[in-house]
């Protein structure tokens, strides 16, 4: 009776473990990021990603960012440009808090490097 309990216990385990989606976080040097969108990635880990996903198209409380400057309006409908992303930066909107008071220019510069590579 305890070898098929155990038997049954490891087959579920191993089913439930072989259909997890969570993909493994790669390296900077996986995904071919150059020493200031590395920063900028550290940036997004510790500012943006609690609300916003970088790798994935689920949003969180705030829109993915994945593919972002590669359409031509973000979710907000504004354009998805330079000047309109780090607008929002700065000066938040809705429930995005404003960062202009707590990024320096450089950080703002090494955050916007990253969110290219998205």
């Amino acid at each position: 009776m305890r070898k098929t309990a155990g038997l049954l216990l490891f087959l579920s385990l191993t089913f439930a473990l072989s259909s997890c989606t969570i993909e493994r976080r790669k390296s900077d040097a996986e995904l071919g990021l150059n020493a200031q969108q590395s920063t900028g990635r550290g940036i997004f880990d510790n500012r943006c990603a609690r609300c916003h996903e970088a790798y994935s198209r689920k949003d969180l409380q705030g829109p993915s960012l994945k593919a972002l400057f590669k359409k031509p309006y973000m979710s907000n409908g504004l354009p998805a440009n330079d000047d309109r992303v780090k607008e929002l930066i700065r000066y938040g909107r809705s429930k995005m808090p404003a960062y202009g008071q707590i990024l320096d220019q450089q950080q703002l510069e090494d955050l916007m490097a990253y969110l290219h590579t998205l």
